[in-house]
């Protein structure tokens, strides 16, 4: 594979560059002028990288199926942090085992910027870079390192609500349902009411963009200056659907406890607006608020178009994105005249 052509910057995918716009460099770099470009091979291009990486593994504790490793800056050069060095980065490079696995590091980097730019998520910092053989690779910026390189409190979901391969079997962090994950918040977060609303985002987000993987060890709750807790930025964010055949929701119980079907859900056998709308209000949020939340999930986002085509996935790829979250989209919209009308 050879190096893309870069007219987007791989950061922001904003348009007109030819490596990291300012803005990306910033947020993600802090401003050092960082290249797009790894200095090091694929791992299954190069032997003798792929032993440094290989090395790099075995010191990372970070859960997850993906494989990852932790980088730093050197100056303004990314490398792998060696034994006994706090990394401040996570590179994700090409898994494997998936459909389309080439197209799952632009995946998530377009799927992140969407929920920033267009729906105001809060996320971890993140780029896509290349290895010197052309090979994309996720990097995003840990939000659980401080400057210093001390970390700051960091838990799960799964770690809130007591679940573990033990208590809970093997698929443990998918036991689960949010209206119950939302009720976490409610019990470790003292400003629980402006943490719901962005957990209800999320979950709106996940479903729009098909994000199956958006189970309980990919929420978290991060200490803030005060030493307490909220809502970490968000991270892991995919359309999986591309990927693999997965379920709307990542969570078995879905939107309620027990999975409990409403006669929306019952009628269409799918999530639309009166699920979302009972959803908002049985995790306590103001009813005003949570239906502007919606609207802004109801609308076709042209800025979603337009960072799709700017994004690093091939044009097939792109039509299949756009197609799933046209899509979901007519789902979420489904019986709102009937709601109006009430």
């Amino acid at each position: 594979m050879s190096l893309p052509e870069i007219k987007y910057c791989p950061g922001t995918l904003a348009e007109g560059f030819n490596t990291y716009s300012s803005t990306a460099l910033k947020r993600v770099f802090n401003g050092r002028k960082v290249d797009h470009v790894l200095p090091y091979n694929a791992p299954d291009v190069s032997e003798a990288d792929a032993e440094l990486f290989i090395e790099n593994r075995k010191r990372l504790s970070i859960s997850g199926v993906q494989e990852k490793v932790s980088m730093l800056l050197d100056k303004n050069k990314l490398r792998l942090a060696k034994e006994g060095e706090q990394g401040f980065y996570i590179l994700k490079p090409i898994p494997r085992d998936l459909r389309s696995v080439n197209q799952v590091p632009a995946n998530e980097h377009l799927t992140m910027q969407i929920a920033r730019q267009v729906y105001g998520i809060e996320t971890a910092e993140n780029a896509l870079i290349f290895f010197k053989n052309g090979d994309p690779a996720y990097i995003t910026k840990r939000f659980d390192v401080k400057a210093d390189g001390s970390k700051l409190g960091k838990e799960d979901f799964a770690t809130l609500a007591g679940k573990t391969a033990e208590t809970d079997g093997m698929n443990f962090k998918y036991r689960y349902s949010y209206e119950e994950a939302a009720g976490l918040i409610n019990k470790f977060v003292p400003a629980y009411p402006v943490e719901l609303e962005k957990f209800y985002t999320l979950v709106l987000f996940n479903y729009l963009f098909c994000n199956g993987d958006a189970h309980l060890k990919n929420f978290s709750l991060i200490e803030t200056a005060q030493g307490d807790y909220m809502l970490s930025p968000a991270y892991d964010l995919m359309n999986t659907q591309l990927h693999v055949d997965d379920s709307p929701m990542a969570l078995d119980d879905g939107l309620f406890k027990d999975f409990e079907m409403t006669e929306s859900f019952e009628a269409n056998g799918f999530y639309a607006y009166d699920d979302f709308h009972e959803f908002g209000t049985r995790i306590g949020l103001v009813t005003s608020r949570m239906e502007k939340i919606l609207q802004t999930f109801m609308a076709d986002q042209q800025k979603v178009h337009e960072l799709i085509d700017h994004s690093y996935l091939n044009e097939e790829m792109k039509k299949e994105y756009s197609g799933k979250y046209l899509d979901k989209l007519k789902a979420i919209n489904n019986s709102y005249s009937g709601k109006l009308k009430e």
